[in-house]
């Protein structure tokens, strides 16, 4: 079982990022998810019993957010990717599937002051913003046996965020 949960998230107007920047974003959230899927999926396939590959991607990569352009490209890139690797991956049994979390109490949420955070909760259906244990569970569910027949899906876990 691989998770790929890796990713950084610097905010940046499109016209001033520079290469430098974009490639740190892409090399951290893009290529470290491909390098340690790849590294995985040999040791899977050489073991022959099968195997999960699970990886955080954001529902950044399917709405968009201002000031985070590299971001939502990375995350996107890790999407196609899954879907990509589902297909390859099958024949050996190895299942490959992604979790698109929504606004999650994490240290940089945590950062915001209460009319940001207020702002951030008009905007979830459900009325608050999800815990790291929601996307735990998510997580969970496609590492388990109860996912068997599920590969190359997008699980997006976002309290209705996505839904409007």
């Amino acid at each position: 079982m691989l998770v790929n949960n890796a990713g950084i998230y610097p905010f940046d107007k499109f016209t001033e990022i520079t290469e430098e920047q974009w490639d740190r974003v892409i090399d951290v959230n893009l290529k470290g998810a491909f390098l340690c899927s790849q590294e995985a999926a040999k040791i899977m396939i050489k073991q022959g019993s099968g195997g999960r590959i699970v990886s955080i991607s954001s529902i950044a990569s399917i709405i968009g957010y201002e000031g985070l352009v590299h971001y939502c490209a990375s995350k996107g890139g890790i999407n196609g990717l899954t879907r990509a690797l589902a297909l390859e991956l099958a024949p050996h049994k190895i299942r490959v599937n992604v979790v698109l979390p929504g606004p999650i109490r994490t240290p940089g949420v945590g950062a915001l002051d209460e009319k940001a955070t207020a702002g951030i909760v008009s905007t979830i259906p459900l009325g608050r913003i999800g815990e790291p244990i929601d996307i735990a569970n998510a997580v969970l569910f496609l590492a388990s046996d109860k996912s068997d027949f599920i590969t190359g899906q997008t699980l997006v876990v976002d309290g209705g965020t996505t839904a409007r």
